[in-house]
């Protein structure tokens, strides 16, 4: 039985027979991992907190091949993530990113798919209101990114050709992004994108700072002290208002739908988008 120690974040558990829980774990060095945590429920001492929903750590994975269940020894140096529980849209906001990456996420060494959730569960600790709306939204533009399947916003899906940053465009899931006038003039669908749109879309994409007015600038990475201290006082600053963040959960649902779905109800998400608060 090989050992595979490495980074992972909690997505999913459940109890198992009297004492133990079954995890799902987005991981660096595995990808999508499920794994028994024999005796959890009984005794603490070895994983403590570390089983708790979006929780991260080291992973000590015990591996077979041909085998879909690994089995955890332990879960070491972790961060807890206790503040997504304290709001109830940034909770629901971080089991929408869960739901999408239990989804889609793949098996094998996925560094860039792991630090795009961690990214996107660290910022959504320290948002609340409409602000914890938008970092869900950039977090799962990123994840999608990530899985290989982002949307083309700067040139034409179709032929090419460049589009000017402050021109409007039609955005058409099957082309896989923006068309230029007269690509768009040969399709039959698509949604309309004001400029301000695209260039959110992919400032998000590219791990735009939230709350700035410039959707392209970087965002800094977050480590665990600055989530643990900044995650006391959550900021609420958004730039998009409730409506425009609307429009964007309806696109966001229909390129999943095209591109990464298989038919199965995404519930988290559906709540989430249904959910309608009011910025806080």
């Amino acid at each position: 039985m090989a050992l595979l120690v490495t980074e992972a974040i909690v997505l999913h558990a459940f109890d198992y027979l009297e004492s133990s829980r079954i995890v799902r774990l987005v991981t660096s060095d595995g990808g999508m991992r499920s794994a028994l945590a024999k005796g959890a429920r009984k005794s603490r001492r070895r994983f403590g907190s570390g089983l708790d929903l979006f929780a991260q750590g080291t992973a000590h994975l015990h591996t077979r091949p041909g085998r879909d269940l690994d089995t955890l020894s332990a879960f070491e140096d972790v961060i807890t993530r206790t503040a997504l529980a304290e709001d109830l849209e940034r909770f629901t906001g971080a089991e929408t990113i869960a739901e999408i990456v239990l989804a889609f996420g793949r098996e094998g060494a996925d560094v860039e798919l792991f630090d795009a959730v961690a990214h996107a569960l660290d910022t959504l600790s320290i948002r609340s209101g409409a602000a914890a709306r938008e970092a869900t939204l950039a977090g799962v533009w990123q994840i999608v990114a990530s899985l290989g399947f982002t949307p083309a916003m700067d040139a034409c899906a179709e032929c090419d050709s460049a589009l000017a940053s402050d021109e409007p465009a039609l955005f058409v899931h099957s082309a896989g992004g923006i068309l230029c006038a007269r690509c768009a003039a040969l399709s039959s669908g698509g949604r309309r994108l004001p400029a301000a749109a695209r260039a959110t879309i992919a400032g998000w994409m590219q791990g735009a700072s939230l709350g700035s007015n410039d959707p392209r600038q970087p965002r800094p990475r977050l480590n665990a002290e600055a989530v643990l201290a900044e995650s006391r006082e959550p900021r609420a600053e958004a730039v998009l208002d409730d409506a425009v963040l609307a429009a964007h959960q309806r696109l966001l649902r229909e390129f999943l739908g095209y591109h990464l779905h298989d038919g199965r109800s995404l519930r988290a998400f559906d709540m989430w988008e249904r959910a309608g608060w009011s910025a806080a």
